[in-house]
């Protein structure tokens, strides 16, 4: 495969469009294969069409169509006399029975994968690529919409800027969460995802729709192959930020395959590939968090991992993934410190102070069009919260808000906020021995 040169400083490098399937570096047998499954359950089609529904330029197509004309597969039914590309292809009664037999090995029916030794060219380009933009400024410009220490700051820009592990932690309700998920905006640009990955004939799906964010790109379909043209394959995405909580399970980290479907489905890190992976409420997953760091230890380290396909083959694949943990448990209850060790980068999401508090009161205020009323905050925090010993938490301004305004419609009050009513919902939030 050949990468081309990212056209800015910022831009991607680009899959160049193979015209052989060499090039392609698939079989003639398996895009035969994906061919006639495309034609078996889709109509007559022209050999361009059906090139552009797998994803190929015709060039790379045409010597599988001779072929399944010759094993009479498919058939010409129309066409102009410009050549193959505008001919009309059928399937035949032959081709029906064959394609129904390969349906039953596997149902991936699509664009044509991308050989994983591509794709991990790709990811050793773009890793080159990516130029050094992490900086104070940029830190600071990403998480304007929090309000966090310079301490906590510093310390998210050096763990980004390594883009390897990182472990947020600290009490609940002080943003961990959002810290986490707030460091994709300081990753620039967007990269190529391959819809699918082939490997000895095994189909992985990649491209998935929940987790990644299709860029919207001019149109390069054309009968012409232009030098210029990206890889069909492939779909220009916005770096990943991949979101898992308590559900991980050990099998999510490794080819979920499908008997019934013939194909496999990719772990949660590799959908995370040239992004982030966070790891939220760490340690609450339905396998401790000793295990999972076991499962990890080499990935960690080498940014590569080792995969299992239905046969019992191993698979090198690319660890390309900038993985937060995120949790609210004392680091110690979880892991040991040759644990720990293994995430490079540590960062305590402390209480807000005072006037922390305050500055994201005043913020919340705005949000919900309410005039800030630094003051009542004060007041607030000197008579309700301090002599009942509760800790400052960034989540309350935002909660203490919604209910007081949620008191003041039930009592049929003005939609501001007093005393009273924050009393009211402070009342209703805090429960009394446990904050």
């Amino acid at each position: 495969m050949t990468v081309a040169a990212p056209e800015a400083a910022t831009a991607p490098p680009r899959p160049a469009t193979p015209t052989t399937l060499d090039e392609a570096g698939l079989s003639r047998d398996l895009v035969s294969e994906l061919a006639l499954k495309v034609l078996h359950v889709g109509a007559e089609t022209s050999g361009i069409q059906l090139a552009r529904r797998l994803g190929l330029e015709y060039s790379v197509l045409e010597p599988c169509l001779e072929f399944l004309k010759r094993s009479r597969y498919v058939e010409v039914t129309g066409g102009l006399a410009v050549g193959g590309p505008s001919y009309i292809y059928r399937i035949t009664e032959d081709g029906r029975r064959q394609a129904l037999l390969l349906i039953e090995q596997s149902h991936y029916i699509g664009v044509a994968p991308v050989p994983l030794e591509q794709y991990k060219s790709y990811l050793a380009a773009y890793g080159r690529s990516v130029g050094k933009t992490v900086t104070r400024k940029r830190v600071r410009e990403a998480f304007s919409h929090l309000v966090l220490s310079e301490k906590v700051l510093d310390q998210l820009g050096p763990a980004v800027a390594a883009a390897h592990s990182l472990f947020i932690y600290g009490p609940p309700g002080n943003g961990k969460t959002v810290i986490a998920q707030g460091i994709r905006n300081i990753l620039d640009g967007e990269l190529y995802i391959p819809h699918a990955l082939e490997v000895d004939g095994h189909v992985i799906t990649l491209f998935d729709p929940v987790n990644h964010e299709p860029v919207a790109v001019a149109d390069t379909t054309s009968d012409l192959v232009s030098e210029d043209r990206v890889d069909q394959r492939w779909i220009l995405c916005k770096r990943p930020l991949v979101t898992v909580g308590g559900e991980l399970t050990l099998s999510a980290l490794d080819l979920s395959y499908s008997p019934q479907m013939g194909f496999s489905s990719p772990p949660i890190h590799a959908l995370a590939n040239g992004g982030v992976l966070v790891i939220d409420d760490f340690g609450r997953q339905q396998c401790s968090a000793r295990d999972l760091l076991n499962r990890w230890i080499v990935p960690l380290e080498s940014r590569v991992d080792y995969l299992t396909l239905p046969s019992g083959q191993k698979l090198q694949f690319p660890f390309q993934v900038l993985v937060v943990f995120a949790t609210n448990l004392r680091p110690a209850d979880l892991v040991d410190e040759a644990f720990l060790r293994r995430i490079h980068y540590k960062v305590l999401a402390e209480g807000p102070t005072k006037d922390e508090f305050i500055r994201i009161f005043r913020d919340c205020c705005r949000q919900k069009g309410l005039p800030p009323d630094d003051a009542l905050v004060k007041e607030l925090i000197d008579t309700y919260l301090q002599p009942r010993n509760i800790a400052l938490r960034g989540c309350q301004p935002r909660d203490l808000i919604q209910y007081a305004l949620a008191h003041a419609e039930y009592r049929d009050e003005p939609r501001a906020l007093t005393y009273t009513l924050l009393e009211a919902a402070c009342d209703n939030y805090f429960v009394d021995g446990m904050q």
